[in-house]
């Protein structure tokens, strides 16, 4: 009966049974039995949203400082920080060893940069030294045959200018031959406390990932950067995002699912991650 209809003949075979059905129990279907077709039994998976579709919160710099801090303990320090504590503490180690550092990774700086010290650490040392016996102790950094003679020339101007003592100054720094605004920033920051913001590729890839600047060049972030951070993080910043930068917001694919501060990130440019 079809609502109270009965059903055409046609359908109807005459043991009563309609075309098609059978009596038998049938087997549950299974992807063994139905390849492309989900068990019945099987748990369906919640849907799993892309990080980059989460909502963002507003942008709070002291919240995400205290995190950067506690995700970044595990990493070694940036070369800079890691010499200083070391006890190389003099403007002009500092200067030398940001010239070391350019181009060249944090695991050659550091040992490349203690070589160096090794044998001359004041301006009247190393202006002792020839630029082949420099260009010898710094042989594994990038462009080693240049820093050299930048080394050189630093440690001869901090002689005869400065009576073998470099000052706290930025503009007198940045005077002295091979030193631009982010080695003269970042020596003033660690050894004086002083300066403006030292951004290398990490702080200017990093900041204008999160959406807090919008810049095209390092020079234009530091700018930036003093315009609205907050000056007692200007040398820390540094510090913090070479670390964040190397482990976890790395140039190709970030690690954005364990990121601490995805949730204030805008993720600009960002079109794969980890």
């Amino acid at each position: 009966m079809f609502d109270g209809v009965a059903a055409p003949a046609m359908l109807v075979k005459e043991n009563g049974q309609m075309p098609g059905l059978s009596s038998k129990p049938q087997p549950l279907l299974t992807a063994r039995r139905y390849p492309g077709i989900r068990p019945l039994k099987q748990k369906l998976r919640p849907v799993q949203r892309e990080v980059t579709d989460l909502p963002k919160q507003h942008f709070d710099v002291e919240r995400l400082i205290r995190q950067i801090r506690t995700a970044v303990k595990p990493f070694r320090k940036a070369a800079l920080f890691e010499l200083y504590d070391d006890g190389f503490t003099s403007t002009f180690e500092q200067l030398a060893a940001c010239i070391i550092s350019i181009r060249t990774l944090d695991e050659v700086t550091v040992p490349t940069a203690r070589k160096l010290f090794a044998v001359a650490r004041t301006p009247a040392a190393v202006a002792r030294l020839s630029v082949a016996q420099i260009d010898a102790r710094i042989r594994q950094c990038a462009f080693h045959a240049a820093k050299a003679k930048t080394i050189r020339n630093l440690a001869r101007e901090a002689v005869a200018k400065f009576g073998g003592k470099l000052p706290c100054d930025s503009a007198a720094l940045m005077q002295c031959p091979g030193v631009g605004p982010k080695c003269a920033n970042l020596a003033l920051g660690i050894t004086c406390g002083l300066g403006g913001i030292g951004v290398d590729i990490h702080v200017h890839r990093v900041t204008n990932r999160w959406g807090y600047v919008e810049t095209r060049s390092p020079e234009e972030t530091m700018a930036a950067l003093e315009a609205k951070l907050p000056r007692k993080y200007w040398v820390e910043i540094n510090k913090l995002l070479v670390r964040f930068g190397k482990h976890i917001c790395t140039g190709k694919q970030p690690r954005c699912s364990t990121c601490p501060v995805l949730s204030m990130c805008r993720q600009i440019g960002v079109t794969s991650h980890r």
